[in-house]
C-alpha cells in the first residue's frame, strides 16, 4: 500500500518537494495542510500559497487552520490517520499531540546542516557569516526549535556571488529527492535516527528590518555578504541625505583597476600611487570603470543599482547622474 502523507508547507521552497511526492506511486498525498489565504503585494490582494496553488492543481483537499494547535486541528489529523507527516517551511510551531498521531512522525526538510543554523532564516543567515558550505537535512520534528534527530543530510557549496533566493531555489530542487528518499528509507526500517549535538547548535532567527542596515566601517566582503544574504528583503540598505536607500553591488577587484590605470581608485586596493591614508568610509566617487563606496580595511564596493525610498530602482550612474554629488559626500552621513 502506498505510504500515505499529509504535506504541511506554505512558501515556494516547499514547491519542488510536493510536486515531486505526488509523482511517486509509492506515496499517496492524503492533504495539504497550508496557512490561510492572505493579502499580498503591492494591491494588498488575497492570494494562495504556491504549496495551496499545486494541491488544486492536483485535486488534492487543502485544509488552512488558523492555528494549528486547535482542538479542530487534532480532530483533523486524527481523522486522516497519515502515516508521516512532512513540514517544509510551513509557518506555525506543532504542538506534541499533533506530533504523536502518525506512526513515522513528522518529517522536516531543514535548509542547512544541522545542528547549525536551527530557526527561520537559515539560508539568510550563512550567507550573511561568510559559510563557504550549506546543505539540507532532513529530521524527525519534536517539541523543540529544529531539535529533532536527523535522518539524511545533504551538503553543496555556497558560490562566492549566490544570493539568498538563488541558493534557496537551488536548495528546494534538491530537498525533493532528499525527502522522497528519507521516507522510503523511514518506512523501510533502514535508517538511524542521529541525536544532534546541541553544544554545536547556532541559529538563524527571523530576519528584522534593521538587520539590512549597512555599516561602512566593516569589510567589502562583510557589506557584499549583507548585499547577498538579505534579497529580497530586508535588502542591504543606508541613509542618504537623510532618507533610507537600498543598493545592490560587489566588491572591487584588482581587474576593476587595472582595466583602468591612472583612475581615481580607493586608497588601500593594491594601487601603485603608495597612498597609505583612506578618505571617511561611506563617501561615493565616479570614475571610469564606475561608481565606487569606500568601504573599512581600505576596501571599496562598485555600485550597481540604487534605490532611494519611494523610488524606482535605477543604475548607479543614474542615481549619481540625479544626485549630482557634493564633492566627499557619502553614504550613511
Amino acid at each position: 500500500m502506498p505510504l500515505r502523507i499529509v504535506f504541511c508547507g506554505t512558501p515556494t521552497f516547499a514547491a519542488p518537494s510536493l510536486r515531486h511526492l505526488i509523482a511517486q506511486p509509492d506515496f499517496e498525498i492524503v492533504s495539504v495542510v497550508t496557512q490561510p489565504d492572505r493579502p499580498r503585494g503591492r494591491g494588498n490582494q488575497i492570494s494562495i500559497s504556491p504549496v495551496k496553488a499545486i494541491a488544486i492543481e492536483s485535486g488534492i483537499p487543502v485544509y488552512q487552520p488558523e492555528k494549528i494547535k486547535s482542538p479542530e486541528s487534532l480532530d483533523f489529523f486524527k481523522r486522516v490517520a497519515p502515516d508521516v507527516v512532512v513540514i517544509i517551511a510551513y509557518g506555525q510551531i506543532i504542538s506534541a499531540r499533533l506530533i504523536e498521531i502518525p506512526r513515522l512522525g513528522w518529517i522536516n526538510l531543514h535548509a542547512s546542516l544541522l545542528p547549525k543554523y536551527r530557526g527561520a532564516a537559515p539560508i539568510n543567515w550563512a550567507i550573511l557569516n561568510n559559510e563557504k558550505i550549506t546543505g539540507l537535512t532532513t529530521m524527525q520534528i519534536d517539541a523543540g526549535l529544529d531539535t529533532g534527530p536527523m535522518l539524511l543530510q545533504y551538503e553543496t557549496p555556497i558560490g562566492p556571488d549566490e544570493t539568498a533566493p538563488q541558493l534557496t531555489a537551488r536548495l528546494a530542487e534538491a530537498g525533493a529527492p532528499l525527502i522522497s528518499e528519507t521516507l522510503r528509507r523511514l518506512d523501510q526500517g533502514d535508517i538511524t535516527l542521529a541525536p544532534q549535538n546541541n553544544s554545536k547548535a547556532t541559529f538563524a532567527p527571523l530576519l528584522k528590518k534593521n538587520d539590512g542596515l549597512i555599516e561602512w566601517n566593516l569589510s567589502v566582503a562583510n557589506i557584499y555578504n549583507r548585499i547577498r544574504g538579505l534579497q529580497p528583503w530586508p535588502g542591504a540598505f543606508t541613509t542618504f541625505r537623510g532618507k533610507n536607500c537600498q543598493i545592490w553591488g560587489r566588491p572591487l577587484s584588482q581587474a576593476d583597476i587595472q582595466s583602468s590605470p591612472g583612475q581615481d581608485v580607493p586608497v588601500g586596493v593594491a594601487q601603485p600611487s603608495g597612498q597609505t591614508e583612506s578618505p571617511p568610509v561611506g563617501v561615493i566617487k565616479s570614475s571610469r570603470f564606475g561608481i565606487f563606496v569606500q568601504c573599512g580595511s581600505a576596501g571599496a564596493l562598485v555600485l550597481e543599482h540604487v534605490q532611494l525610498e519611494g523610488r524606482n530602482r535605477i543604475t548607479a550612474q543614474e542615481f549619481v547622474n540625479g544626485a549630482h554629488l557634493a564633492p566627499g559626500e557619502r553614504f550613511g552621513a
